[in-house]
């Protein structure tokens, strides 16, 4: 009992330990009359957006962390450093959540996190610096310029993915994908049009696509396929 006892206080010890910064939450908000597109232009840290039935605006939870400061100094790079806005640019939204360019030592970035809702059937265009990415039941096209971190895509019409590092899962495609990839896996399951790979390093998976299977260059790493109804068409 007595190891069980110092175990847990070691644990609790090393997760309290695992973050020593300051964060803080803000909400945005923007009804999306007349827009077609919503763009997001994010830095480091993760971005999760969800397509909502019955919802006429875009919601926006942005958590900010900045490691390794004191609340007084974090407040201090918040206020020079971050750029957090929501807004309408014509017949588009424009979601900015990034800290500038400064030098951050030997230490840890600022992140800001993202939690975004957005009304079903709303065409996304991301660029992201770092960190994973999920977009889930968009029901529209989707296009991702990514610098690195793992990416997950659920249920969406056409998507164009250009991609530096990190791990690609797509699943439930109604139209056609495309990927440029640097290095990381590469999964592809159940799409409706075409998909063409464009890929440094890593293994590919595709499984169940309506048409053909167009692989660009498969730089290194296995290739699977299953149940391709078109053609696979292999550059050599």
């Amino acid at each position: 009992m007595r190891s069980f006892i110092v175990m847990a206080m070691f644990a609790a010890s090393l997760s309290h330990a695992a973050w020593n910064g300051y964060t803080e939450d803000r909400n945005l908000e923007l009804d999306t009359k007349g827009i077609s597109l919503f763009e997001v232009d994010a830095g480091a840290g993760s971005l999760a957006i969800e397509g909502v039935a019955d919802i006429q605006n875009i919601q926006v939870t942005a958590t900010i962390n900045v490691p390794d400061e004191s609340t007084e100094k974090a407040k201090e790079i918040i206020a020079s450093e971050l750029k957090l806005s929501l807004e309408k640019v014509r017949d588009r939204a424009r979601l900015e959540a990034h800290f500038g360019h400064m030098s951050w030592g030997f230490g840890d970035p600022p992140t800001v996190d993202l939690e975004i809702s957005v009304p079903h059937g709303l065409a996304l265009a991301i660029d992201d610096g770092s960190g994973s990415m999920r977009v889930i039941n968009v029901g529209a096209d989707v296009s991702i310029d990514d610098g690195s971190g793992s990416i997950r895509i659920e249920q969406a019409n056409d998507v164009i993915i250009d991609d530096g590092s990190g791990s690609i899962e797509i699943v439930g495609v109604a139209g056609d994908v495309s990927i440029e990839d640097g290095s990381g896996s590469i999964t592809v399951e159940h799409v409706g049009g075409s998909v063409t790979i464009d890929d440094g390093s890593g293994g590919i998976t595709v499984i169940d696509v309506e048409e053909d299977l167009i692989i660009v260059d498969d730089g290194s790493g296995s290739l699977k396929t299953v149940d391709i109804r078109g053609q696979i068409k292999q550059d050599t």
